[in-house]
């Protein structure tokens, strides 16, 4: 049978999204310097290079848990044919009565069994480790997103028209209509990149509860993400129809 390699095109490259998220923090910073989002997105960016950095930990093996898994593996291959060949000694010479021949092979067997133990704890700590670092990873990136999410909420289309009339506690609202549709494009931007950066994290690991846990990241993301893309569409259609300008 003849393993196929995984096409290079459709790995997610951590230098990529990094300069992704690179290049939109500047853009963020030369449309809205010194703003919340500008240094959202550059705390953004210090995720993305460690999750990069994570990433190509986690795909690495840690090398002394397994070697220690490999000795105590070795040790129990000896301890049963030991076991064996003590008791088809013994059958031979005749030198035990059987009920010391079957309490020896009990005792053998148990001590097999909590070696086999042993070994199935040290394989899986590897595994728990991994999980339990990439889901801290993917636990920053959740919420970041609701961050994100909370930047936009006050950014409404409807606060731009002509006969909008704030509360007394109404935000004031700073932004162009232009402004606003570059502020919100970014938020979605970010989001999106948010989601990608959770993918980057368990992309080498194979593991159902992190997938799972980038999975609920995608789906979070794409949900705030298309709420404002209603507020986008409705910026554009007040344009279109006259009722905001388009500076």
């Amino acid at each position: 049978m003849t393993v196929t390699k995984p096409d290079p095109t459709l790995i997610l490259r951590d230098d990529r999204i990094v300069h992704t998220v690179e290049q939109l923090s500047r853009r963020i910073t030369d449309r809205f310097p010194g703003s919340s989002l500008s240094s959202l997105c550059d705390q953004l960016l210090k995720v993305a290079q460690q999750s990069a950095e994570r990433s190509r930990w986690i795909a690495k093996p840690i090398r002394w848990l397994r070697w220690t898994g490999y000795a105590i593996a070795a040790f129990l291959i000896i301890m049963l044919i030991g076991s064996i060949w003590f008791a088809i000694k013994n059958l031979d010479a005749e030198q035990v009565d059987v009920l010391e021949l079957i309490s020896a092979i009990e005792a053998g067997i148990n001590e097999v069994i909590l070696l086999a133990i042993a070994v199935f704890f040290l394989v899986n700590v590897e595994v728990r480790i991994k999980r339990r670092r990439a889901l801290a990873a993917i636990h920053e990136l959740r919420s970041i997103a609701h961050v994100i999410d909370m930047h936009q909420l006050t950014k409404d289309p409807e606060r731009l028209l002509s006969d909008w009339a704030d509360a007394a506690h109404s935000p004031k609202e700073t932004l162009t209509p232009f402004q606003m549709n570059r502020y919100l494009d970014y938020c979605s931007e970010m989001l999106s990149l948010t989601g990608k950066i959770a993918a980057l994290t368990v992309q080498h690991f194979d593991d159902a509860e992190a997938v799972r846990a980038v999975g609920e990241v995608e789906d979070l993301t794409t949900g705030l993400s298309r709420k404002i893309w209603q507020k986008i569409m409705m910026l554009e259609q007040s344009r279109v129809s006259g009722l905001v300008s388009s500076q």
